[in-house]
């Protein structure tokens, strides 16, 4: 798949539209339940990589390991975030399509969500 013509959408990735691609399914990443806002990598993802997502070409920015989620589209400020057909948390930003979900934009609406800082101290 060819990524040179593309905008940018923000730090992770740049996408183009594709009105229309002919070679079926991404082999990266995988969409478990028909419901789900992010899609999971199912192939270790390099920055440099392009893939389509929903009939959008994205060119990843940096790399992503198996079992990490990223956005299928546009996942809006405080919208719940779906894997697996169910709520997983809320998006703390907007995440554009194809970003990486993980906990610097997503937070926990069951337990509280901690992450450390520069000293390895726990923060909320």
């Amino acid at each position: 798949m060819d990524c040179r013509s593309k905008s940018p959408v923000g730090k992770y990735l740049t996408q183009e539209q594709v009105l229309m691609e002919t070679d079926g399914k991404s082999s990266r990443l995988l969409r478990i339940h028909r419901d789900d806002n992010v899609l999971i990598v199912v192939r270790a993802i390099k920055a440099g990589d392009c893939d389509l997502v929903d009939g959008h070409k994205v060119l990843f920015t940096h790399d992503l390991a198996i079992g990490h989620k990223v956005a299928a589209r546009e996942i809006k400020q405080g919208e719940k975030v779906y894997k697996c057909g169910v709520p997983n948390g809320s998006a703390k930003d907007t995440v554009p399509l194809g970003a990486h979900i993980h906990l610097h934009n997503l937070k926990s609406d069951y337990i509280a969500t901690y992450t450390l800082d520069k000293d390895h101290a726990f923060i909320k």
